[in-house]
Parts: structure tokens; C-alpha cells; sequence
């Protein structure tokens, strides 16, 4: 029988009384958690389903409609007041529906920030460098060096040894962690894997930099022995590295140790390569689950960065990017218009955006997010079974939430859930926010169009036979 629980998941954090987070633990009740066969391997539940190549992206093109402005001009108060308040009613109607059918993307709905209401009437703006205040006051600096300092701990470097800032999203995280590492290595080569996030080489052309894109395995991992390859035929130059801490259709991790044994292998040495782990989902969730590779800084890495609105919940995209602070130096310069330093991609920076996360983290604290965690990988292995029984092909990385399974045949299916499709294959990404009973909606609603597909397919023969040969009726 099928394992439906995950691998266990790591207890608490400690408090942050200590800089680092503890020791893994290494006992019994770390291995793999199963209602199955005694001592089944983590690979056993994780066989690869392979997506069959297609030629060029499957994109439909629904384009967005506008919704016009209203004329104050021509609309006594009362009716342009009336008139607003429907537009707006309707949105949360809206708003509503697509949330409670929200399955394909990785971001988590499930949260309440409503003594925060009050804040949205300020401006709040976190320009410039986030340890050095600027002449605008209206900021949240306070919070977002306290959330920097959390991640700090959680990702094991020393108070005096990073530099980072919240970012508006994971992609700008990944710009930031690119660009210092070209800095650092001016004529290094990216390499990325072919399932890397889109941003990572967008980041490559807007810098002008070679890039190699590396193949991967079947589960979505880089493909480690092309890296080597890679690596060794261009040893001339240094290497700038982007890790992927969670692929982004199958939620593969690739292994940090093992591409550091590969540049030691291939003569790298620490001076010539920069590593950036893109941790933007899964970069959230790894450190509280038992087994997983740890991420850390007490490795030689040069940048993480993770999406704040995925995992942990936003109602506005934001993100984390860190890297060491002697880097920081190659892409800093003194502003005097805003009396600071930038170093950042975008200057001005939500300043909402830290409040929610530190607002969260207080909250919730480490257990409540290692609860998070055991729930999505949990409910990923149940969603995975159900899709197996109902004869669904699917599959599932050890370390992810994600599930990934055959493409829907029906358009207007994948539009209903908001499901994220890739070639012939299609994923859930299972969040804090999608409960047994939305997976069994989805699985019923799911199998019900796959049979709606089958009997158009049948009857579609029995119609051309038709065509061809008449009806045996009038024989």
C-alpha cells in the first residue's frame, strides 16, 4: 500500500535565543513516516511520470477584457457612489470564487490580516538601503530588519555578515542574487538547469551574461554529470551557479552538496564560483522537514532568495533575498537625494509587505509553520493517492508538494482550478490553504472530465463510422 504521509517534518525551531537554528535530529523518528510496507524507501513514493515532448508552448491566449473607467463627469454623486460600490462588490464576488477554486499556483490564501487594515491609508515606503535610514519617515524598516534577522537565524549567518532586503517578489530576488554574483565574477558563465525559473535567465540577458542551461533528470533535478561536463569544458572562466531549491513545475530540489563536490571535482575554487539557491516556494518549507538538504550559509553560497507571498501568505507579492555583506560592496552607492545607500533592484520597495511577515512569523512562530509544512506534504501524498486510484498518471518528488500529473483535456477544466500546465503535464502545488475536502472536489471534478473527454472521443468514432458507412439501422 502507498505511503499518504511524507516524510516527517522537523520539530520546532528553537526560540531565538540561540543565532543559529538547532542540530537535525537524527533519531528513529526522523526517518520516513509510513502507514505502508515497514521500511519502504522515500524514492518509493516518488516514481517519475515523464511529460512526452511537444513542439513549442501550449498557450491559449485568453485575453484579459477591460473594465472602463467611470465618468465622474456625467454621474450626479449618488449614482457614481452606486456605481462604484457594485464594481467593487462584484470583484469580492469574484475574488471569492477564484480563490475557493485555486489550485495551480503557489501561493498560500490562507491568511487574515485584519488588525493590519488600519495601516493601508500610509504611504509606506522602504526606499533605499534597509539598514540605513532615509529622509522619508514613513517606512517599516524596524519590521523588515527584524524579518531579515529571522531569516538570518534560520539560514545560519551571523548578524554582522549579511546584507538583504524584501523584495516586491521572487523574481526581483533572483535578479539581485544573479547581479552579485556577476559582480563578484564579471567574467563568469551562468549555469542553470532547463527547469529553472524563467527569471533567472531573463536575469542573464538583462546582464548580458553567457549562460548554459544544464538538462535535468526525471524528476526535474539538475542533471549532475552534464553539470560536470559543463563545468569542466569551460574551466577557464569562473561559475555562477542558481541552485533551485524547488523547480517550479515539479518542485524538484537540486542538491547543494553535491554541486559542491562537483566544483571541487572540476578545480573551482571558492574564489571562482558563486552559488544562488532559488528557494522562491520550497526555500520556505525545507528547513522544517527532517532529512531534507539543510540551506545554509555556513556553506560556501553566495545568495538565497525565497517569494514571501507563496508559503508563507500576502495579499501583495514580496519576497527575501540575502547575501553575504562583503559582497555587497559591487552593487552599493551612496544617493544623496534620499540621504542612504541602495543597493536593491527596484529603490522604492512596499513597505507594507515586511509588516505582514514579521506579522506572520510572530504569530505563528516556528511550530505553527512546521504544522504549515506537515499539512502540505501530508495532503500533496493524499492528493497523490487519489489521483493514482482514479487512474490518473502522477507524480511527486520526496521533498515537494507539488504534484504533478497528465494535462487535462478540457480548457474550460484548467481554467476553473487556474491549474498550471507545461507541455502535457499539469500541477497542483498544495498549500496551507487547500484542504481534504477542496481535494476531494478537485479529484470528483477532475475524473468527471476526463470521462467527459473519453465518451465525446467515443461517440466522436461512432459518428465518423456513421459517416463512412451509414447507420446499420437502415441496412
Amino acid at each position: 500500500m502507498d505511503s499518504i504521509l511524507p516524510l516527517s517534518v522537523r520539530g520546532p525551531l528553537p526560540k531565538p535565543v540561540t543565532k543559529s537554528p538547532p542540530p537535525r535530529a537524527d533519531s528513529a523518528e526522523d526517518e520516513l513516516v509510513s502507514s505502508g510496507v515497514d521500511g519502504a524507501s522515500p524514492r518509493a513514493t516518488s516514481a517519475a511520470y515523464q511529460a512526452l515532448p511537444v513542439s513549442g508552448a501550449l498557450i491559449t491566449h485568453n485575453y484579459t477584457p477591460a473594465l472602463p473607467v467611470l465618468d465622474a463627469d456625467e454621474l450626479d454623486k449618488e449614482e457614481l457612489e452606486a456605481r462604484i460600490n457594485k464594481v467593487i462588490e462584484d470583484y469580492k464576488e469574484k475574488l471569492q470564487l477564484r480563490t475557493d477554486h485555486h489550485m495551480g499556483y503557489p501561493y498560500n490564501l490562507d491568511f487574515d490580516y485584519g488588525p493590519l487594515e488600519g495601516l493601508q491609508k500610509y504611504c509606506i515606503n522602504n526606499l533605499g538601503d534597509p539598514f540605513i535610514e532615509s529622509n522619508y519617515g514613513v517606512h517599516s524598516r524596524e519590521f523588515e530588519i527584524g524579518v531579515l534577522q529571522w531569516f538570518a537565524r534560520l539560514w545560519e549567518i551571523e548578524p554582522h555578515e549579511f546584507w538583504g532586503y524584501i523584495t516586491n517578489c521572487g523574481t526581483e530576488g533572483n535578479l539581485h542574487g544573479i547581479l552579485v554574483g556577476r559582480e563578484m565574477l564579471p567574467d563568469g558563465i551562468l549555469y542553470a538547469s532547463r527547469e529553472t525559473h524563467y527569471s533567472v535567465f531573463k536575469a542573464a540577458r538583462m546582464y548580458r551574461m553567457d549562460a548554459v542551461k544544464v538538462g535535468t533528470l526525471e524528476s526535474g533535478e539538475i542533471d549532475y554529470d552534464e553539470l560536470r561536463s559543463q563545468l569542466a569544458a569551460n574551466a577557464a572562466r569562473p561559475a555562477i551557479i542558481n541552485v533551485n531549491i524547488g523547480t517550479t513545475v515539479k518542485g524538484a530540489v537540486d542538491d547543494l552538496d553535491r554541486v559542491l563536490d562537483i566544483l571541487k571535482e572540476t578545480g573551482y575554487t571558492e574564489d571562482r564560483f558563486f552559488i544562488h539557491c532559488d528557494g522562491a516556494l520550497f526555500g520556505m518549507m525545507i528547513p522544517f522537514v527532517k532529512r531534507a538538504p539543510m540551506v545554509t550559509f555556513k556553506k560556501p553560497i553566495g545568495s538565497i532568495s525565497v517569494s514571501g507571498h507563496k508559503f508563507v501568505g500576502s495579499p501583495v507579492p514580496c519576497g527575501v533575498v540575502m547575501t553575504r555583506l562583503r559582497y555587497i560592496k559591487g552593487v552599493s552607492s551612496d544617493v544623496e537625494y534620499l540621504n542612504s545607500r541602495d543597493a536593491t533592484i527596484m529603490g522604492s520597495r512596499n513597505g507594507h509587505a515586511p509588516i505582514y511577515m514579521w506579522y506572520t512569523f510572530t504569530r505563528k512562530g516556528y511550530e505553527g509553520l512546521r504544522k504549515d509544512v506537515e499539512k502540505c506534504l501530508r495532503n500533496a501524498h493524499l492528493l497523490k493517492s487519489m489521483l493514482e486510484k482514479a487512474g490518473v498518471k502522477v507524480m511527486l518528488n520526496e521533498l515537494s508538494s507539488t504534484v504533478v500529473f497528465e494535462r487535462p483535456r478540457e480548457e474550460a477544466f484548467v481554467r476553473k482550478w487556474q491549474l498550471a500546465c507545461e507541455g502535457d503535464i499539469a500541477h497542483v502545488v498544495v498549500m496551507p490553504n487547500i484542504t481534504i475536502r477542496k481535494l476531494e472536489t478537485f479529484v470528483q471534478e477532475l475524473v468527471e472530465s476526463r470521462a467527459r473527454v473519453a465518451v465525446s472521443e467515443a461517440l466522436r468514432l461512432a459518428e465518423a463510422a456513421r459517416e463512412r458507412h451509414g447507420d446499420d439501422e437502415e441496412e
